[in-house]
Order: C-alpha cells, then sequence, then structure tokens
C-alpha cells in the first residue's frame, strides 16, 4: 500500500485536549456545543442548534474572523465538524484539521487515488469522528481512517471496483460501535450495499445489499429468471440517521437500474428508491418504505431522515421526515417504516398524490407516455438537491431548499447495459430558462400538513445548499452565485447576507468556543448537476469561511 504523505507537521503545540470521541458523547451530540460531531448537527440529523447569541437582533455584526483555502477546485459539499477547538473538514483532495479560533492549519493530509483512476472526487455529509480516529470515503472505493492529532494513516480498506461502475461521495456514520458506509454508482450497472466495518481494525463486520438475490425478501419484485438484479442500482450515496434508544439506522436508497423499466418488468424493483431502518451490528433490515416503486424519473430517496417527535392525531409519535426527491415531504413512523403523511412541496406532475392506504403514489400519464416513446417533462426533476433539510423542534417546521426545474425524458433508441458504464437506457436534458424566472426558492412547511408558513423564490439559479436551522430565530444557507444568508425563520426574509469567495454548496455548522458563538461554512462550486446554472459566473475554488458577532 503506498504511504500517505503527510504534507503539513503540526505547526506549534496541539491544543490541550483529549481526542477520544465515546458512542455517548456521539449520541449526547448538541448538549456540548463546543463540539459538533455529526452529520446535521446529530444523530437524528436536524441540522439545527440550541444556540441563540446570533439572533435575528445582532446577526448584522456578523463578521468573517477568517477564511483559508482548501485547495481543491472540484467543489466543496461537506460540512466539517468541530471537536475541542479543532475544526476539520474534507473534500475530494484532502483532509484537514484547522485551528478554531485563528484558522491557522494543524495538519493536512491528502487523498491518493489508486492510478488510473480519473474521476473527480466530491465528498457529501462530512467526516466523521470517533476514538481519536477520522473517518471518511475516497472516490476510488477505499473507506479510511486517520490519525485525528496527526492526519497519519490508521487503516484503509477497498470496498469495490472502480471498473464495475463503483465510486464513493457519501460520509460514513458511526452507530452502536459500528461504521456503516455506502457507494455510489446507481447510474452504471451496479448492486447497492451498505458495509459495516470495525472501526478500529478495519474489519468487514457484514455487508447489506440494497437488491434482493432470488430467494430473498424482495426478490418477487424483479422478474424471475433474469439477473436485472445483479445490476438493479439501488445506491447509498448519502449518509443515515441513527435512533440509539431503538438502536436503528435509517438509510435511503437511490433509483432502480436501468431508468427504462423494461429490463427490470416494470415490476417494483425492491429495495430501490426506499428507506431501510437496519439494526448497526448486524445490517439486518427491520422494516422498510418504498417512495418511488418502479423508479423511471431518476428521483432516488437517498436524502436523510430527520428524526423527531411529532405530535400526529393528538398523540406524540416517533417519526422519520424526509423531503424526498420526487417532490413529496413524507413523514414515516420510525418504529415500523408505516407512512404518515405525504405533501407535495414542490410542482409534482408524475404523481397526483400518495394514496393514504397503501403509500403508493398515484400515477398520472406521463407515465404510459414515456413508456410509449414520448420525450416527457417531469416535474420535478429533483424536489432538493441533495443538501440537509433543517427542523427546529420549536416551531414545528422544516426549512428546504426547493428546485421548480423539470427532466426532459425519453427511452434512448439502443444503450443496453454493459458492465461499468453508464446505461440508464434514456436520454435526458434539462430546459433553457428566461432571465428572471423562478427556479426554486426558500420554504419553510409543516411536514405533517404541508402547510407553506412563507417562501422565498430564486430566480435564475436554484439553491444547492443546506439549511442550518438556530434558535436566535435564524435559518443560515446559501446560493450558488456566492451569498451566505441569514433568513429570519419566521418570514424568509434575508437578514444579512456576506459574499464568499464561490458558491455555497454545503450546509453550515454552529457552535461556541470560549463562549463565543460561531458559524462556518466551506465555499466552493461543484457537483455534477449545480454547475450548470453558474459556471460561467462564478469562479471554482475552495475554502473553509469562520463567523462570528463583531464586538458591540
Amino acid at each position: 500500500m503506498k504511504k500517505m504523505l503527510l504534507l503539513a507537521t503540526l505547526l506549534g503545540a496541539w491544543p490541550v485536549y483529549g481526542l477520544a470521541q465515546t458512542m455517548e458523547e456521539l449520541v449526547n451530540d448538541g448538549k456540548n456545543t463546543d463540539n459538533v460531531l455529526n452529520h446535521s448537527m446529530g444523530f437524528d440529523r436536524k441540522s439545527y442548534s440550541p444556540l441563540k447569541l446570533i439572533n435575528k437582533s445582532n446577526v448584522k455584526r456578523l463578521v468573517p474572523i477568517w477564511s483559508t483555502s482548501l485547495m481543491n477546485d472540484w467543489g466543496e459539499l461537506s460540512a466539517p465538524v468541530v471537536y475541542n477547538g479543532v475544526i476539520y473538514a474534507i473534500n475530494g483532495k484532502w483532509t484537514f484539521a484547522i485551528d478554531v479560533e485563528t484558522g491557522r492549519q494543524l495538519w493536512r493530509t491528502p487523498v491518493e487515488p489508486e492510478p488510473g483512476v480519473d474521476r473527480r472526487g466530491i465528498t457529501r455529509g462530512g467526516p466523521v469522528l470517533y476514538n481519536g480516529k477520522l473517518f471518511r470515503v475516497t472516490v476510488d472505493n477505499h473507506v479510511v481512517a486517520l490519525d485525528m492529532k496527526t492526519g497519519k494513516l490508521v487503516w484503509k480498506q477497498k470496498f469495490a471496483e472502480v471498473k464495475e461502475g463503483y465510486y464513493a461521495t457519501g460520509a460514513p456514520i458511526v452507530a452502536s460501535g459500528v461504521l456503516i458506509s455506502g457507494m455510489s454508482g446507481g447510474e452504471s450497472t451496479t448492486r447497492g450495499f451498505l458495509d459495516g466495518w470495525d472501526p478500529e481494525t478495519g474489519k468487514k463486520l457484514w455487508r447489506r445489499y440494497t437488491i434482493p438475490a432470488p430467494g430473498e425478501p424482495g426478490s418477487e419484485t424483479w422478474p424471475p429468471n433474469s439477473d436485472a438484479w445483479t445490476r438493479g442500482g439501488g445506491p447509498t450515496w448519502r449518509s443515515g440517521a441513527y435512533d440509539p434508544q431503538l438502536d436503528l439506522v435509517y438509510w435511503g436508497t437511490g433509483n432502480a437500474e436501468p431508468y427504462d423499466p423494461r429490463p427490470r418488468g416494470e415490476r417494483d424493483s425492491l429495495y430501490t428508491s426506499s428507506l431501510l431502518a437496519i439494526r448497526p451490528k448486524t445490517g439486518e433490515i427491520v422494516c422498510y418504505y418504498q417512495y418511488t416503486p418502479n423508479d423511471v424519473y431518476d428521483v432516488d430517496a437517498t436524502d436523510e431522515q430527520v428524526l423527531a417527535d411529532l405530535q400526529v392525531g393528538g398523540q406524540t409519535r416517533k417519526v422519520m421526515i424526509q423531503a424526498n426527491k420526487n417532490g413529496f415531504m413524507y413523514v414515516l413512523d420510525r418504529t415500523n417504516c408505516k407512512p404518515i403523511a405525504a405533501n407535495a412541496y414542490v410542482k409534482v406532475n408524475w404523481a397526483t398524490e400518495i394514496d393514504k392506504e397503501t403509500g403508493r403514489p398515484i400515477l398520472t400519464e406521463i407515465y404510459k407516455k414515456f413508456l410509449a416513446g414520448e420525450e416527457v417533462e417531469i416535474f420535478p426533476s429533483r424536489g432538493t438537491n441533495a443538501v440537509p433539510i433543517a427542523f427546529n423542534p420549536n416551531t414545528g417546521l422544516v426549512y428546504v431548499s426547493t428546485w421548480n426545474v423539470p427532466r426532459l425524458q425519453r427511452l434512448a433508441s439502443a444503450n443496453p447495459q454493459a458492465l461499468g458504464t453508464v446505461s440508464t437506457g434514456v436520454t435526458a436534458r434539462v430546459p433553457t430558462f428566461k432571465p428572471g424566472e423562478v427556479v426554486g426558492a426558500f420554504v419553510a412547511v409543516n411536514p405533517v400538513t404541508g402547510e407553506k408558513k412563507w417562501e422565498a423564490p430564486l430566480t435564475d439559479a436554484p439553491s444547492a445548499a443546506g439549511m442550518l436551522a438556530t434558535d436566535g430565530g435564524l435559518i443560515f444557507t446559501g446560493k450558488l452565485t456566492g451569498e451566505f444568508l441569514a433568513l429570519d425563520a419566521d418570514s424568509g426574509k434575508t437578514l444579512w447576507q456576506f459574499k464568499v469567495s464561490s458558491s455555497v454548496n454545503s450546509t453550515a455548522i454552529t457552535y461556541t468556543h470560549n463562549g463565543r458563538q460561531y458559524v462556518s461554512v466551506a465555499s466552493g462550486l461543484g457537483g455534477a448537476v449545480a454547475p450548470r446554472f453558474v459556471q460561467d459566473k462564478v469562479p471554482t475554488g475552495g475554502s473553509l469561511w469562520t463567523f462570528a458577532l463583531m464586538p458591540e
């Protein structure tokens, strides 16, 4: 194994703190506001903070206190994490440790893909900290463990082959002492899976495929006497949520492969475009819900599940909330995966509603027209662009950046599946837009009723930034054109903005250090879809920005 080069040694003394992160610390993330240890600010994926030192009355005094380069022009889609005065950030090229107070680099370690891997790497979610190690994936299908203090490699394990169409973008999680990671490649003849690892040694503990083999539960939703299941899709390219009390991990799966449903017998194709509730120790599937049976629209279900306790029909229910790419916002019972509510939060034309009895979408004529060979206009192409929503338990509202952009799609005349290649069976395109046309919005919505409290439209380019809610009455988000924003959580009005060096494609975090509240966000245009709107107007280049209140 080629030894990873540590390009920078420790600069000065390391902050005088311990480096062990326990499951107890991860479970209690948010109670100690000095640290941010999980994706979306907690295992429950709420992207919410109780901090209110920065609030509606003083946010105009928010100023940058430092910015540092992340040495990358492929895009910054990951949020950083913080532990004991050190902020850790990752992208497709590097892993960084940075002093929170000054922005001084403590170490950086390069990503070194296997020879011949030329795919541009991006990372979603963020770094994972546990027991003195930082965990991440690399584009060439490796899970990597680095020493938090030095950045040196502890272990590295390969889990798939690039030549077979697999790659990696999504962050792992640690649940019940097990490191769980996913994969990407739902457009390239792959069979989706999740892996469980021993975080100490890198030993693989289990693999859970998202496409059942013949004879396994769910295999009846694939055509008999066919090998379609061997390349059925169901990628796991976002990250999961975890309920420690139920000891269940909730992870979404992606599209069925190919998008042309005929090779799949026009069947449901489990467990694609679904929610899986699994035991972290074994990978056992406890329950599931399929958001989009027989997904031909590439609408996935990989977005995070937000775990909350909500009043539904006069009872407190343990629920999970997802703003699905298919345009519906779902509320499911997280004890049994049964649907409670589903409401459109953007324009939807491929289905009229979700049947309350069966939980299945009621399809429109678009499906039949598509199968007949017509080019169809599908709303939405994505309800939101693979970025975290936020949920404030005090308001009961979900905050989401939406897309009002269709997908134009038709069956391909000849596109046979070939191992490791893109073979979706369709040709697709995005329409052009007139200047000033509304193409998205920032929205506050009640997840149970679907009622929108406010909607702030976006013209010319939608947002590809996640949402962060705080008890200061603020929503932090951003724009592709580079504005980092603080919105009024009650109205959606922009209360403050600052132009960073490139697009805001990631999600902000907030935390305290020595009694002062900080807000950090990565900037850098990238990803597969967002650059189409602004690549000729916005420079690339990754950087990390940290803000705090200017003293009065």
